[in-house]
């Protein structure tokens, strides 16, 4: 009577892909009835609001294949027929090797153990939950509405908060980790709008999150008992996560009644239409998603998600041809130049691109490691450089830059390159834009002794070594002086420095 049995669709895991590892699961839940035990006939498929699933057993046995590539010799080929797959394009062959993966969720245990309602009660989030009915002003439990909204805010700010407190330091952008940091903080605002919160609140919430997890709150069993904490960079990352937050969020508010009218519109277009022709418009454009993306900032799956609280579906493979089309019209004017950002290869133009090495290398000893190359220019007037980095540089500090950068070019040092796998390079500490697909062999080069470790400080064997198709000058002696002209921002955790050679 304890063992309820579901269908494929509930009680399968993977494969992660459209072929690979799965099998078939099953899944344990306790029971959270008014009654101390469950009435007879009660289980996860008959009344699954009662029950709550804490922990999860897959059993990988099997192996999802195209059925062109199946293996004839097998004793057996399953076909299981679902509405996931066509007619016989796959086939699933038993693993050689089986085992169970297994993985029990601690929060949704502490639920069961402390007698919780949900999740949102344990001791990690509640004062969060509380954090935000003091600012709000409403209660948790005051409606279904406002406690989906609370939960949203609590859960996203948090996930956030944990993002940006790793010491990579991921600021809220449109491209990679830092773009989930923008959607979860974008979305919070948006429910924060609707519980009526019209200042800024995000930091305060991401505060209260580092508190929790303060060292001095929970200190380390496995130091002593004293300094550490569960999280210690969430301390010690404090100031990035409170700062970027803040700016995300205040950047977003400048836009989000703008593009909340424009989706106001689109509704009401699709009214009058419904009242002119009788047909009833149900889907949003990907053209017009893409407008409320590229000019209000609201990431496409906040607009799915404002089209579904109005009864409609966006055109998602719209959405994603209007981003082409925008990205490759980006393009058409990059694409004229040489690779690494060069106008062209003459003897100027050489010598800015080497000195954008040093100054690469420069900013990452005086700014930190997060510093890492987002695009770069050069003419035979002048660099332009971009760079992650949170915040404005002060004059100490571009001061630093420029006179590490005079010294690496008063060094002399050789300039020199080899040929060597992505994995050489990285072993040697070469700085390359990883995310980029390279080929089986790259150049690396050195600024200073190609065997020494990099490090852009006085008396330095090594001062920069990077990945780079070149050209180089030979020797950094024949630079001049480096000058910075000006520091800016181009957009969210993205600066610009601009430099001559004099």
């Amino acid at each position: 009577e304890r063992i309820a049995f579901l269908p494929r669709k509930n009680n399968w895991w993977g494969p992660a892909g459209q072929t690979g590892p799965c099998g078939p699961d099953t899944e344990m839940f306790f029971w959270r009835g008014e009654s101390e035990f469950p009435p007879a006939g009660s289980n996860p498929k008959t009344d699954e609001d009662n029950w709550l699933e804490i922990w999860n057993d897959v059993f990988m046995q099997y192996k999802k294949i195209k059925s062109e590539i199946r293996n004839p010799k097998s004793e057996t080929n399953l076909k299981l027929q679902t509405s996931n797959f066509k007619n016989d394009e796959f086939v699933y062959e038993p693993l050689k090797q089986t085992n169970v993966d297994t993985g029990m969720g601690l929060e949704r245990t502490l639920v069961v153990l402390n007698g919780y309602a949900d999740v949102f009660q344990i001791d990690t989030l509640w004062p969060v939950i509380q954090k935000i009915e003091e600012i709000s002003g409403r209660e948790y439990i005051e409606n279904k509405e406002v406690t989906r909204s609370i939960r949203i805010i609590a859960d996203h700010l948090r996930t956030a908060t944990m993002i940006m407190g790793e010491d990579k330091g991921v600021a809220p952008s449109n491209v990679d980790q830092g773009y989930i940091v923008r959607r979860l903080i974008r979305r919070a605002v948006r429910h924060g709008r609707l519980l009526g919160m019209r200042e800024n609140f995000c930091d305060q919430i991401a505060q209260e999150v580092i508190k929790i997890f303060n060292p001095s709150i929970y200190p380390s069993p496995t130091r002593g008992g004293a300094g550490g904490g569960v999280y210690p960079e969430l301390e010690r990352n404090k100031e990035f996560i409170l700062t970027e937050m803040a700016k995300e969020e205040s950047k977003f508010r400048n836009t989000i009644e703008q593009g909340l009218k424009e989706f106001e519109k689109l509704l009401h277009g699709f009214q009058m239409a419904f009242e002119k022709t009788g047909q009833m418009i149900k889907q949003i454009s990907g053209k017009q998603a893409f407008k409320l993306y590229d000019t209000y900032g609201f990431p496409l799956e906040m607009t799915q998600e404002l089209a579904n609280e109005n009864g409609l579906t966006v055109d998602v493979a719209g959405f994603e041809e209007a981003f082409k089309n925008h990205q490759d019209l980006s393009r058409v004017g990059a694409e004229q130049k040489f690779k690494g950002g060069l106008a062209d290869t003459g003897e100027t133009s050489t010598k800015y691109h080497t000195a954008t090495h040093l100054l690469h290398a420069a900013l990452r000893k005086v700014l930190g490691a997060h510093v890492e190359q987002r695009g770069s220019n050069i003419t035979s007037e002048r660099l332009r450089f971009d760079f992650s980095h949170p915040e404005k540089l002060t004059e100490e500090q571009k001061k630093q830059v420029e006179d590490l950068v005079n010294y690496a070019i008063d060094k002399d040092y050789h300039v020199s390159f080899a040929e060597m796998s992505v994995a050489e390079a990285k072993a040697k500490g070469a700085m390359g834009l990883f995310a980029d697909k390279y080929g089986a062999q790259v150049k690396v080069y050195s600024v200073g002794d190609p065997e020494a470790p990099a490090d852009a400080h006085t008396n330095s064997l090594a001062f920069s070594r990077e990945i780079c198709g070149g050209p180089h000058v030979e020797h950094t002696g024949v630079l001049g002086k480096f000058k910075i002209i000006k520091e800016e921002a181009v957009s969210s955790g993205i600066r610009r420095i601009k430099a001559i050679l004099e």
